[in-house]
């Protein structure tokens, strides 16, 4: 990648992050359908979210040393449900693993580079928070997708347009090609998100496994002023340019 091409950047998974990471002064975050409407919610009420990377036995005992919750599967209460996480009293410490934007997120923080996560909920106020603290700024925005299998990444619409919903809020001349079509990808998917949600692949997968009053909340534009950051392990809120309490992230 060259260092100076474009100040607004896009690009995909764990390899993206690692590869956009280092010439970024900000890493946004999206995995709209997995991990990011759930740290949205979650950090809104007052929670802060530990993103684990592996959806395994070892979850537990990273929960048990970062006194957290374990989020379970759909269906358990706390779950990956965002529903179920408007019930976190504040204060309380949740543990998110996923191999998606977990995994991202991570990564990014191991690159000591502040780290935001974003989702149709919070997309407006995603971008002011950029625009605020971190003007001119090469920003690294990462649609984390979905896996295949095999452990291979699929890309996923959804984040596709979650990325172009914070790209459409920053400055439109500096956009990379890449970022431009995330923008369009967006502008051609508001007008009914909530159907393109649904009829998308994850969307689909999502109803089959009977959640689909997730996908209603995750369909949800710019109804959040909360700026989830990466500080420290976990994800805290902050809040939109000018709202009380505003303050840039510190590195992770």
């Amino acid at each position: 990648m060259h260092p100076t091409a474009h100040q607004l950047r896009f690009e995909w998974g764990a390899e993206g992050v690692r590869r956009l990471a280092p010439l970024s002064g900000v890493v946004e975050i999206v995995d709209i359908l997995r991990v990011t409407t759930r740290v949205e919610v979650a950090v809104s009420g007052g929670a802060g979210v530990f993103p684990y990377r592996y959806r395994d036995d070892s979850a537990g005992a990273f929960s048990e040393s970062a006194g957290a919750v374990l989020a379970g599967e759909r269906g358990r209460t706390p779950s990956l449900s965002p529903h179920s996480l408007r019930s976190l009293p504040a204060g309380s410490r949740l543990v998110l693993p996923s191999p998606n934007g977990s995994a991202c997120t991570v990564i990014a923080g191991e690159s000591k580079i502040p780290t935001l996560a974003a989702c149709l909920r919070n997309a407006a106020a995603v971008a002011g928070f950029i625009n605020d603290h971190h003007p001119g700024a090469v920003v690294g925005v990462i649609a984390c997708g979905e896996l295949w299998p095999g452990g291979a990444l699929r890309p996923a619409i959804e984040d596709l347009i979650g990325a172009g919903a914070v790209l459409s809020g920053l400055d439109q001349a500096s956009l990379s090609p890449e970022a431009r079509l995330a923008v369009s990808a967006c502008r051609s998917a508001e007008a009914d998100l909530p159907s393109v949600l649904r009829d998308c692949a994850s969307g689909r997968e999502l109803i089959d496994k009977g959640f689909p009053e997730d996908l209603a909340m995750t369909a949800e534009l710019n109804v959040s002023d909360a700026v989830p950051a990466y500080v420290d392990g976990a994800y805290r809120a902050l809040r939109a340019a000018g709202a009380p309490g505003s303050s840039p992230p510190a590195p992770a």
